[in-house]
């Protein structure tokens, strides 16, 4: 296994961090840039280092110091619309942790990158103190995503299951003690 190096996001991480995003939009999620759902993929700095309660991790290769992992929290709960009304009401911003923006570069999925990621941001939720929920969506679609996620929480809404001919986004919630 490869001895990544998994730190909170420096600017000089931004420009890796934005492409493997940016990757990751187009290659497994088929959508390519869409600024009202990707507008943080643009300018990383405001969306996670600058607002205090929100945090960008990278993954970094030791052979050549790349971005090969992301990993994002911030205090925005998930919004109504384009989500449902009752997990806008209660995931509330503020007292939400919403993680974004896990990615892993495939030449490095497999390798429990991820998961750590992801046990870095519970303890950074929970050493903030204010947070009471962490929630996540992710589109079951993406090889992996969806057993990866019901491995860590609970699914709290399941899209594909809806009469109204919405998306088939799947909604968690992860407990922050883990």
């Amino acid at each position: 296994m490869h001895d990544y190096s998994i730190r909170a996001a420096s600017p000089d991480d931004l420009d890796g961090a934005r492409a493997l995003m940016l990757d990751t939009v187009y290659r497994d999620f088929g959508t390519g840039y869409v600024p009202r759902w990707h507008a943080d993929i643009i300018d990383p700095a405001a969306a996670y280092l600058a607002p205090p309660r929100h945090t960008l991790l990278v993954a970094l290769d030791p052979g050549d110091n790349a971005v090969v992992a992301t990993a994002a929290l911030d205090s925005r709960g998930p919004a109504h619309p384009p989500n449902p009304r009752r997990l806008a009401e209660r995931y509330p911003s503020g007292e939400t942790a919403q993680l974004r923006r896990v990615y892993v570069r495939p030449a490095h999925r497999r390798r429990g990158l991820a998961r750590r990621l992801v046990e870095e941001l519970l303890a950074f939720a929970a050493a903030d103190g204010g947070y009471r929920a962490v929630y996540l969506h992710t589109d079951p679609e993406v090889p992996g995503a969806e057993g990866f996620w019901r491995s860590l929480g609970k699914v709290v809404h399941d899209e594909r299951e809806d009469t109204d001919g919405a998306g088939g986004v799947v909604h968690f919630e992860i407990p922050m003690e883990r």
